[in-house]
């Protein structure tokens, strides 16, 4: 499953808990693993251990729960790594802003078509004792390649990016983005299953913080426990 709520937010509604387990064992019976292909560029300040942060939310946006939800999950991540998070009315030195993004793509793909072999037959023969073996069919257990078909498939494309912007030493309208990463899940299945993904992809964009600038690399995680598998 999921990264606990209890750990990384609010506690979940049963019902939804209850959806997301569905969800979560969908997944998790499609691969032994999840994989995020995550983009990261930084300039993480030397001086940042333990620094403040807050969350840039957008108030009455039509997604406004939703949205703060996810934030949670970031709140979380960051915690873990010793930064601490202020209420937005109070000053902090890191403002963290996330957006996630959802859609369905068709890609198409040639796969090989192998149809079963049409039957060999032995001619009838005699050995060097002079002894008559009858000609007899004998069944190719080997497919012959027939060509190449099409095949198109839904794949869904699943993001979340975080921004982390540091107003030391700057007006808090001018702070400089220090963090920028992208984490991107592709896979088959629905679109809504944003809130099912983004735990993980929080989970990928966080492991080896604050990473090292311009790298592009694979994530791998544990579909039932959301942990990040290392090689």
């Amino acid at each position: 499953m999921a990264p606990s709520a209890s750990s990384i937010g609010p506690r979940l509604s049963l019902t939804g808990a209850g959806l997301i387990l569905v969800a979560l064992a969908t997944l998790a019976g499609c691969a032994s693993t999840l994989s995020a292909r995550v983009t990261n560029f930084n300039q993480w300040p030397t001086d940042a251990a333990g620094a403040t942060f807050s969350v840039v939310a957008h108030a009455g946006a039509p997604n406004e729960l939703e949205q703060a939800t996810y934030y949670t999950y970031v709140q979380a991540e960051l915690e873990k790594r010793g930064l601490q998070r202020v209420a937005p009315s109070q000053p902090a030195r890191l403002q963290v802003a996330l957006s996630t993004g959802k859609r369905l793509e068709e890609k198409s793909a040639l796969v090989p078509v192998y149809i079963d072999s049409p039957p060999i037959f032995y001619p009838p023969y005699r050995d060097q004792l002079g002894r008559y073996y009858p000609g007899v069919w004998v069944s190719d257990p080997l497919p012959r390649y027939a060509g190449d078909r099409v095949v198109n498939t839904t794949i869904q494309i699943t993001t979340l990016q975080v921004r982390i912007l540091d107003s030391k030493g700057a007006p808090a309208d001018k702070a400089r983005t220090v963090f920028d990463s992208r984490a991107v899940f592709e896979g088959r299945g629905s679109s809504d299953n944003l809130p099912v993904l983004v735990p993980y992809l929080a989970r990928a964009v966080f492991d080896d913080f604050p990473g090292q600038n311009g790298q592009v690399r694979q994530v791998q995680l544990d579909p039932k426990t959301g942990a990040v598998i290392k090689d």
